[in-house]
């Protein structure tokens, strides 16, 4: 057994219940848990010296596999629908029983970490894995304490992953064998039946949207941030493929975080202490701060190596397009430790319209932005093996959906009361199609984007005019410094004007058929800002 100087294992171990392990791994260094995961057989390293291994079964997230505790604590708090599933307390309590009796006669993993760069909110987190690699995982993404801060670290959560552990669904009250179970009242997480790691994060940032909300009146934001070099603050909200990595990996800003951050009435702040960044297509020219931060101790899962080398083969999807890089913040040249800045002077809502019609960029209302915000807006382009088909729209509310337990209108009047506050200058930046829809437009160039980007950061859309921009309302510059100025009102760009008007009133619907799930809740300011079709 590897026993701590700082603390006990085997009793933080008795504590939750778990005993008669073969073997306690306790806060072991990165390059031992390495070497363990070689030793096992369970990994491979990579030519630039990062660990590669594969999760197996599942390669993201299983959403209809969440489940939250229905108790007194969460019965009338919780959002229940198809992200928040509700599971009877006996039916958690089996569970625990089940996966704590699975460990024993098994090596064991146990870290402790810290959520939440703010001391004020930080909460303690207890990380237990049945493989080094998953360990790792949780050294490069939460907050590392220090030897004098282990001393009197004590758990606030834990977190038990046994990916070897299977649930009987008929037993259980699982869905499968998988499952993701969250108890508020217990203050557990429970993973089994997958080793894909991002359950872990996950986990984690959904207990944080419970609490920091409901205690603290912090809104939780699953955004990107940065900062110049004067501390002047951007955010940056967006789904998958809307641009959120690229244009907040600015070498000219200073990294805050790459994806979940709270927003108090002092600052922001990162949840994390590292990344988990998509690596599917990655080069040295397009992300060089990524690709340079895959190196020794970072975490990749799912690459495939070219064939006969262990070099990575990015382009590669035969295992998932969902390959992914875990690494610590500070493997970011010009990240910002403690990774806290100042209240955002600008946010950017990324959507990439695949039908053309949104404006490239425009300025929203507070109004208009708690909308957005609720909406969570992008479209997705269908398979084209038969040849091109119609985009398809994606909704996720406060661009995070799977991870909210509360009603997405609290936390949209949470940002506009911040909004309002601090005068915060909200952009929607359409990443998309211009001059018609995909299959006939083109994509907006990202040195067009970049430009725009960096007018509103630097204060030069301030004083501009601006014009309004039909059905949705949107404020669109009239100028835009290395813009062409006709491509600002998409409209423009368009040959056919009754084919914009008719797809952008249809746009204008299906934005409107969405929000009927969220108006009984929304108020008459929220409402306002829903477009007039």
């Amino acid at each position: 057994m590897q026993v701590s100087s700082v603390r006990n294992p085997d009793a933080i171990l008795s504590a939750i219940g778990i005993e008669h392990t073969a073997a306690i791994y306790y806060q072991t260094a990165p390059a031992v848990l390495v070497s363990q995961t070689l030793a096992r057989k369970q990994g491979a390293l990579t030519a630039n010296g990062a660990l590669s291994v594969n999760t197996g079964k599942f390669t993201g997230r299983s959403p209809k596999d969440k489940f939250i505790v229905k108790d007194a604590l969460t019965t009338a708090t919780v959002n229940w629908n198809d992200f928040n599933i509700p599971m009877s307390a006996d039916h958690f309590d089996g569970l625990y029983q089940k996966i704590t009796a699975y460990f024993k006669g098994k090596e064991i993993w146990v870290r402790d970490c810290i959520a939440c760069a703010d001391p004020a909110y930080r909460i303690n987190i207890q990380v237990v894995t049945e493989t080094p690699w998953a360990d790792l995982f949780a050294y490069n993404m939460f907050l590392r304490p220090s030897t004098e801060e282990l001393e009197d670290l004590h758990a606030d959560w834990t977190v038990i992953q046994a990916p070897g552990f299977l649930a009987d669904p008929a037993l259980d009250g699982t869905r499968q064998e998988n499952f993701a179970a969250i108890s508020f009242e217990r203050k557990i997480v429970l993973i089994g039946g997958t080793a894909y790691t991002g359950e872990i994060k996950k986990g984690i940032f959904t207990i944080l949207n419970y609490i920091l909300p409901q205690m603290h009146g912090v809104l939780p934001m699953h955004c990107s941030a940065n900062q110049d070099e004067q501390g002047d603050t951007a955010i940056f909200f967006g789904l998958s493929g809307t641009g959120k990595t690229t244009l907040s990996a600015d070498p000219a800003r200073k990294l805050i975080g790459d994806d979940e951050h709270g927003w108090s009435s002092h600052h922001i702040f990162n949840f994390e202490g590292g990344c988990y960044a998509k690596c599917i297509d990655l080069s040295e020219e397009k992300e060089p701060q990524i690709f340079k931060a895959i190196r020794e101790g970072a975490l990749l899962e799912n690459v495939s190596c070219y064939e006969g080398t262990n070099k990575v083969d990015f382009a590669n999807k035969c295992i998932t397009e969902n390959t992914r890089v875990s690494y610590p913040l500070d493997y970011i040249d010009n990240a910002v430790i403690p990774s806290i800045g100042n209240i955002p002077s600008n946010i950017f809502f990324l959507t990439c319209d695949a039908f053309g019609v949104l404006p490239p960029i425009s300025r929203l209302t507070p109004a208009q932005a708690m909308y957005q915000f609720i909406s969570g807006y992008t479209a997705r382009i269908a398979g084209t093996e038969t040849g091109v088909t119609e985009p398809t729209t994606t909704f996720s509310s406060c661009f995070g959906a799977p991870f909210l337990p509360l009603h997405p209108v609290q936390y949209a009047q949470l940002l506009g009361q911040k909004l309002k506050k601090q005068e915060v200058a909200v952009w929607l930046i359409n990443t998309g199609w211009t001059g018609g829809a995909y299959g006939t437009g083109q994509r907006i160039s990202l040195k067009y984007t970049r430009a725009m980007v960096s007018a509103a950061l630097n204060g030069q859309l301030d004083r501009i005019a601006y014009k309004d921009f039909p059905l949705f309302g949107f404020g669109i510059p009239e100028h835009c410094p290395g813009v062409p100025t006709e491509m600002l009102d998409p409209r423009n760009t368009w040959a056919d004007k009754a084919a914009f008007d008719k797809q952008a009133a249809d746009l204008a619907n299906r934005f409107v058929q969405n929000f009927k799930k969220y108006a009984a809740q929304a108020d008459p300011e929220i409402l306002s800002a829903s477009p007039k079709n």
